[in-house]
């Protein structure tokens, strides 16, 4: 077999441009790593680089910019063939062609190894997702046990994933949704309080934590900043890691204003680099054993990657969206 089946943007626009096409299976050259593609998740990233909003990237593309699967080749002899393994970042998707494939090629450098266990929808959910909502609470957050965190935007894939992560390290967790209906799947999830969110929760959140919250991870982007700003107590730091609200800077901002004093404001924007420092593996095993639940929202085929981006884009999966080629 010298052709795969995938996904092809070849103009920005709606759901509708992603074409199904056979292709040439890549061939890796030395330091490179063919894998086969067991499943995939998908990123509100790709997302907008197929309405037109990545500037980077060059159409016709292959989209995609995570996979998990077993490897096919590797020149270099970095992994043995049937490995499996996991990528993400690094240009896949945007650079170069991406997930949406029965195939795909990457660099060596930004593949990790991983020990399963669980089914390929589990763990193609998975490389994204964690290392996002793992590189925040760690990285940006440097998230302590006993911290009081708000994780804004709570219903989001990342933000069950970072909800069941801090549970599971000792903090406590207040979790947003504009929904009161998730409730119970957000206590479920590892929440210990659900706040509905009216845009405007900062003296709400001052009543369930007095002073504030010690950490607050924000999903949801500008739209909801200055009020998450207001939710952190003096010291406590906020991290901006999601734009799911889709408006992309302020019309106006005065630091001095809408920065409360010693309130520390960062963000998380993980690469190549974090991807390869997240502990899949004792994730992976935290999976295994329960305490980490990974929020599968739908689980597609390839066959079916237009249904898929329009379930992401109406935002009606409620959890992670995976595709299995």
């Amino acid at each position: 077999m010298t052709t795969m089946k995938a996904a092809v943007i070849h103009e920005p626009g709606g759901p509708e441009v992603l074409k199904l096409e056979q292709r040439p299976i890549p061939v890796p050259q030395r330091g490179e790593v063919l894998i086969r593609v067991k499943a995939f998740g998908l990123n509100r990233s790709e997302m907008f680089t197929r309405q037109g909003f990545s500037q980077s990237v060059k159409f016709p593309r292959v989209p995609g910019i995570e996979a998990v699967g077993t490897v096919e080749d590797a020149p270099g002899m970095e992994f043995a063939k049937g490995d499996t393994v996991a990528t993400a970042m690094g240009g896949l998707g945007r650079e170069f062609d991406g997930s949406y494939a029965e195939y795909t090629c990457v660099p060596a450098r930004q593949v990790q190894k991983l020990i399963t266990g669980v089914p390929w929808e589990t763990l193609g959910a998975m490389p994204e997702m964690l290392q996002t909502a793992w590189g925040s609470l760690f990285k940006a957050l440097a998230l302590q046990k006993r911290d009081r965190l708000l994780v804004r935007g709570g219903t989001t894939s990342v933000g069950l994933a970072a909800a069941a992560i801090a549970k599971a390290h000792g903090a406590f967790v207040i979790s947003t949704t504009r929904n009161p209906q998730k409730g119970d799947a957000l206590r479920a999830n590892g929440s210990d309080r659900v706040v509905i969110d009216t845009g405007a929760i900062a003296q709400e959140i001052g009543e369930v934590s007095p002073g504030g919250v010690d950490k607050v991870l924000e999903l949801i982007g500008t739209t909801t900043l200055k009020d998450s700003l207001r939710c952190a107590k003096q010291g406590g730091v906020v991290c901006m890691t999601g734009i799911v609200g889709n408006q992309w800077s302020f019309d106006t901002f005065s630091p001095m204003e809408v920065i409360p004093s010693t309130v520390k404001l960062t963000i998380y924007d993980g690469g190549v680099n974090e991807f390869m420092a997240t502990p899949y593996d004792e994730l992976l095993a935290q999976v295994k054993a329960g305490t980490l639940r990974i929020p599968i929202g739908r689980v597609f085929r390839l066959d079916d990657i237009v249904e898929a981006h329009r379930c992401m884009e109406e935002n009606k999966a409620g959890g992670k969206i995976v595709v299995l080629p």
